[in-house]
């Protein structure tokens, strides 16, 4: 456990930082003089490990360039702090207050560091976060374009979508060039391809916001995706076991994948046609088809890293 720990609540515009067990509380900006000032008081305090909250992006400034400054980071779960401060009794929220309470939490929880991906991993993140956002404009554009009426409105919108459809490509392409360029990621990508019905936009989801995939077991890879079941027993009750949490964005795309490739792979065929004799009701069926899936990519990539390993 890390013996002195500084918690920081992120907003837009500031860094508030809390010393545990000193006590000692400072507001810093959200820019690169500030988080120096911040690497400054971490070190003038003999800070072992700085934590803070996923903030909607507004922290990763601060998290990778506290790194390169020879100050250890680490991301905690806001809802998982926040169920902590109410169990500790804390009903008041301040940003003094949600340093504190991250402090105490990553203390008690004994946070280890969170490494900062590399430089190829986090422009990949950017490149398959920017191409949702663009392919997410461009399903309401053409439903715009749909219901248009008048010839004015629909040259507008075929002009949008044009330039939604241009930028959609480029994206396509820098990925495709990005992950052919990286031995590993080629690897994982004729891996994850060898399943029918895996296409290039899924591998990239998966490599982008699932990089443990084939680092960790079929149970973890199952609970960061938010497709595991949830143990509710109590007594002589067993109770339904709920899948919840987990990243949202690789589950969605499972979900759809995993429909697809159940038409052509037989493994995944058989195991929807046994849940569906079954009685299975359809969204447990769809969960535990995502969650095939899944197992069935994490264990192509296991093989791929291990081949990537001799290889080298």
């Amino acid at each position: 456990m890390n013996s002195i720990i500084c918690g920081v609540d992120v907003s837009k515009d500031w860094l508030d930082a809390q010393v545990r067990p000193a006590g000692v509380f400072e507001r810093f900006g959200n820019d690169a003089d500030g988080i120096g000032a911040l690497a400054a008081l971490c070190r003038a305090h003999g800070v072992a490990l700085v934590v803070m909250e996923a903030s909607g992006g507004y922290e990763r400034s601060a998290f990778l360039l506290l790194w390169e400054l020879g100050v250890a980071c680490a991301l905690a779960n806001a809802l998982s702090v926040r169920r902590f401060a109410e169990a500790m009794g804390f009903l008041e929220k301040t940003d003094r207050i949600d340093a504190g309470i991250i402090a105490h939490y990553a203390a008690v929880k004994a946070i280890a560091p969170t490494p900062p991906p590399q430089a190829a991993q986090l422009r990949l993140s950017s490149l398959v976060a920017r191409l949702s956002q663009v392919t997410a404009d461009l399903t309401v554009q053409k439903q715009r374009r749909h219901a248009a009426r008048d010839a004015e409105t629909r040259d507008s919108l075929d002009e949008v979508i044009a330039l939604l459809v241009r930028q959609s490509r480029r994206l396509e392409g820098e990925i495709a060039s990005l992950i052919d360029d990286d031995p590993l990621w080629g690897r994982l990508d004729a891996a994850f391809r060898s399943v029918k019905g895996v296409a290039s936009r899924t591998v990239a989801r998966l490599m982008a916001e699932l990089p443990e995939i084939g680092q960790v077991s079929n149970k973890a890879i199952a609970k960061l995706s938010g497709l595991a079941p949830i143990a509710n027993d109590s007594g002589k009750r067993n109770g339904h076991r709920p899948v919840r949490g987990g990243r949202s964005g690789p589950r969605s795309i499972l979900f759809l994948v995993a429909h697809i490739a159940a038409r052509y792979d037989p493994h995944l065929s058989s195991f929807q046609q046994r849940l569906q004799s079954a009685g299975k009701p359809k969204m447990v069926i769809r969960i535990a088809l995502a969650r095939k899936l899944l197992v069935i990519l994490n264990a192509k990539a296991r093989d791929a890293r291990m081949e990537f390993v001799n290889a080298t």
